[in-house]
């Protein structure tokens, strides 16, 4: 019996229970949302950082306070400890704006923590003090334990929370809010309230580079690409200038060394030379490339990293999803509201200043405090200044009430004996004064809040100039930047692939993130990823490392098809294709076999002898067979048929040239990289011995081969193109010795690759004016004091000097007034192609039929 009573107790608490979780959980959920986690839209804090700073206002004299008697103050306010608050005051410290600090506050590059909080000290800054603080607009509620009040919110008037950024994770939801520049923010302000439109990119006390594209103005779903600026030291030696967003130099470092034990790069030493100025040395192996190690340094390390920001805020009570435009827009029209209210405020702080100064005035001057003196009661003596008063009530703007006269008796007989009648008209007059323009301030409210703006970024803007350097990054892929840490072997026989076959036959190296291209002799042929031991499928005839959107490697290729029996001949490229599947060559009938195949990188078209079987009735059983013949298909093509007799052997016979033109390269000046797919600028058809020259602002020349790793720094560069060394160079630059600009013409004879040469005067003063590869320069030159006020004069400069080594001083070309100087460049014509070439290249070149579908 009481083992049912007991279960039918327990039944019905169960509900209960559940209940009770679900609320709970809800609470729990609602309480970190609000109270912990995310910021709050109008000021931009979170409560432990909203009670820091009110307990700092609390705590403010001037001077600077011990880190601990801030905690301390703030423990009134925050129920979770100190440590909660030691790491909101580190944080908001480091953000240097708010929080105005004193001692070791640690470092945010390097990831050095802070000093105890007994050692280190701070105040709220200027900036705060004049932003962030109104007891008369604040309002309140009482701390969690009912001592003392805090406020709900900080009247702020400025968009903290862009400016700083914020970052948390509650229950079912984060927020991350990028951080962004002091300057731009306010300037964006200002253009939200002239009508205009605006944009806002992020912005990082780190530095570095950021790749904005994708950032969906800083909602859910967007993203930006963060790198660090990599300077070449020497051949040798890269120097890391900056580190990422949310990464320290210990970080990078680790993440360096973990590519180098794992084969992606080759590098000596790494070290942290890190002071005022983040520096990470990178030592480079010996025959490794610098502008390829750049490479693999942003593919594979912290040298380059992804941030998906999701701004998050509270705004009525409830987290709400929206983007940087929307949070500055109700940023700005919050501080509008705020302002109008301290107006509104002052205006009646004003116009209660007029009534009782004009009060006094009157009372004085017209000696109504003598009216009191036979009076022998309270009612009495307020009777008596109220008949005083009414001859002069129409003069003011309000009526005058009870708690008037009664401040009217408060008044002392010393006041009244020093009363001075034409100070209180001054002060009455500048009173007016303030209430007109207070009003007009009101109704001018769009305008004043700009003038706020603008005096904001006139006191506190200097030395807030944006630090992270906008750009549009390349798109590097892992497999072309990756260097070759393992070996390939092959057992054709069998069919296995791998790197760890070292028994069998070598192949090539290769990464371990390749994708292997393989050939088999029954007309299969399949792409996978490099492993220890992978089975392909027996009788393998080629395999080679597979380059994605290769269109010049091109296949040559026999086979009998096993149904005819006749022989085809094809050429091909394999540019798209889908991991792991297997394309057949053949026409796809069974018993069809491969009995030729060739790899050319360049698309060489091959001579090839081939002897047909001694009983075949075929009258020529010897002929040569020209590859070049045949077009450039795709690789389901069926081929050009060769022979219907039985084929005993096909051998090479002679190697032929290539039937492609030479690739073209284009120069894509956004992200100063070489390309063949069309981006940017077009440099020309280049073959093998072809190179590029380079002139740099700084006065020096260099010449690199076509790479497309090649690295280009397009803010240093005056002028690239195809390299001539028939070509003569004309520089004009300013001689800072001679005070005057000189002109050089000069052939470029040196051979080195990527090696500068100075063609100027050495020394950091001469500067690098005009460089043209224009046979007959002739230059206009604008000289004069002043540009409203300039000569123009048309100069040939081939004239004024003869051609000489690249070393020479040159000629004078004018004095030191040259205020501008131009060349016509003519417009560059395409490249023509050999009339045999360009026929044969457009004879034998067909559209691919490869499947875009790539892994």
């Amino acid at each position: 019996m009481m083992d049912e009573e007991l279960q039918q107790e327990e039944t019905s608490s169960t509900p209960s229970i559940n209940r009770m979780y679900e609320s709970w959980f809800l609470e729990y959920a609602s309480y970190v949302i609000l109270e912990r986690a995310v910021p709050a839209v109008e000021d931009g804090l979170k409560p432990v950082q909203r009670r820091i700073l009110h307990a700092m206002k609390e705590m403010d004299d001037g001077r600077f306070n011990k880190v601990a008697n801030i905690i301390g103050q703030t423990m009134q306010y925050h129920p979770h400890g100190d440590a909660s608050i030691g790491d909101a005051i580190t944080n908001v410290g480091q953000k240097d704006l708010m929080i105005e600090t004193q001692g070791n506050w640690g470092d945010v590059r390097t990831g050095d923590s802070a000093a105890a909080a007994r050692y280190i000290e701070a105040r709220l800054s200027k900036f705060a003090l004049e932003v962030a603080f109104n007891g008369k607009t604040t309002e309140w509620q009482l701390s969690y334990d009912g001592r003392k009040n805090e406020p709900v919110t900080l009247p702020m008037k400025f968009p903290l929370l862009l400016t700083q950024g914020a970052e948390g994770i509650a229950v079912g939801l984060s927020t991350k809010i990028l951080p962004h520049n002091f300057c731009e923010v306010i300037d964006a302000a200002v253009k939200h309230l002239k009508g205009r439109k605006f944009e806002l990119y992020p912005d990082f006390m780190t530095g570095g580079m950021i790749d904005t594209n994708n950032y969906n103005d800083g909602a859910r779903g967007g993203k930006v690409r963060v790198r660090v600026h990599i300077e070449e030291l020497d051949k040798k030696t890269l120097l890391i200038k900056s580190v990422p967003y949310g990464v320290t130099t210990q970080q990078l470092i680790d993440s360096i060394l973990k590519a180098n034990d794992s084969g992606k790069i080759k590098i000596k030493s790494v070290t942290d030379n890190t002071a005022r100025d983040v520096e990470v040395a990178v030592q480079l192996a010996p025959g490794v490339s610098s502008d390829q190690t750049i490479d693999a340094l942003y593919a594979f390390t912290d040298c380059e990293t992804s941030i998906s920001p999701n701004a998050c805020i509270i705004l009525e009570d409830k987290p709400h999803f929206v983007g940087v435009t929307d949070l500055l827009k109700h940023s700005v029209e919050h501080t509008k509201g705020l302002l109008k209210r301290e107006l509104e405020i002052k205006l009646a702080e004003l116009e209660d200043d007029w009534h009782y100064s004009s009060l006094e005035k009157i009372f004085i001057e017209k000696r109504i405090y003598r009216d009191i003196e036979e009076e022998t009661t309270w009612e009495g003596v307020l009777a008596a200044i109220d008949n005083g008063l009414k001859p002069y009530k129409k003069l003011f703007r309000r009526e005058i009430i009870q708690e008037d006269i009664v401040k009217l008796t408060e008044i002392r007989i010393k006041r009244i004996s020093r009363f001075d009648s034409f100070k209180a008209d001054e002060h009455i007059k500048a009173t007016e004064a303030n209430i007109a323009e207070t009003k007009h301030h009101i109704e001018h409210l769009v305008d004043y809040a700009i003038a706020y703006y603008e005096n904001l970024l006139k006191k506190y803007g200097k030395g807030r100039e944006r630090k992270t350097e906008i750009k549009i990054f390349d798109n590097i892929q892992a497999t072309k930047v990756a260097i070759a840490n393992a070996k390939l072997y092959v057992n054709r026989k069998e069919g296995f692939i791998g790197t760890g076959l070292k028994k069998d036959e070598f192949v090539c190296d290769c990464s371990d993130i390749d994708n292997i291209i393989v050939f088999r002799k029954d007309g299969a042929m399949i792409v996978t990823k490099v492993s220890d031991k992978t089975f392909v499928g027996k009788d393998i005839i080629h395999l080679d490392v597979f380059r994605k959107n290769d269109e010049r490697t091109t296949y040559n290729m026999m086979y009998m098809d096993g149904s005819s029996g006749v022989v085809y001949a094809k050429r091909f490229n394999v540019t798209g294709i889908t991991r792991d599947k297997e394309y057949d060559l053949t026409k796809g009938n069974k018993g069809s076999k491969v009995m030729y195949l060739t790899a050319n990188a360049n698309g060489e078209a091959e001579v090839v002898s081939v002897t047909l079987s001694p009983g075949s009735t075929a009258r020529n059983k010897v002929f040569d067979f020209y590859f070049e013949e045949l077009a450039i298909k795709g690789r389901s093509s069926q081929g050009n048929q060769i022979t219907k007799y039985p084929v005993r052997q096909i051998k090479f016979k002679e190697q032929g040239r290539s039937t492609l033109s030479a690739p073209k390269i284009w120069y894509d000046e956004q992200v100063g990289r070489l390309n063949t797919d069309g981006y940017g600028r077009l440099l020309g058809s280049f073959e093998q011995d072809n190179r590029i020259v380079v002139f740099f602002k700084d006065g020096h020349y260099e010449l690199t081969d076509f790479d497309l790793s090649n690295r280009y720094e397009p803010q240093q560069i005056v002028r690239i193109e195809k390299f001539d060394p028939e070509k003569v160079i004309t520089a004009v630059y300013y001689d800072a010795d001679k005070t005057q600009y000189n002109v050089k013409r000069f052939h470029i004879e040196t051979q080195t690759l990527k090696n500068k040469f100075l063609f100027i005067k050495e020394g950091p003063k001469h500067k690098l004016e005009l460089v043209t590869t224009v046979q007959d320069p002739v230059a206009l030159l604008k000289t004069g004091k002043k540009k409203t006020e300039a000569r123009e004069e048309e100069v040939n400069l081939a004239e004024k000097v003869g051609v000489s080594g690249y070393k020479a001083v040159g000629n004078k070309l004018c004095e030191k007034d040259l205020l501008e100087i131009t060349v016509e460049e003519p417009a560059i014509a395409p490249e023509a192609e050999p009339e045999e070439e360009k026929g044969h290249a457009a004879a034998k070149k067909e559209p691919s039929d490869d499947s875009p579908t790539l892994f």
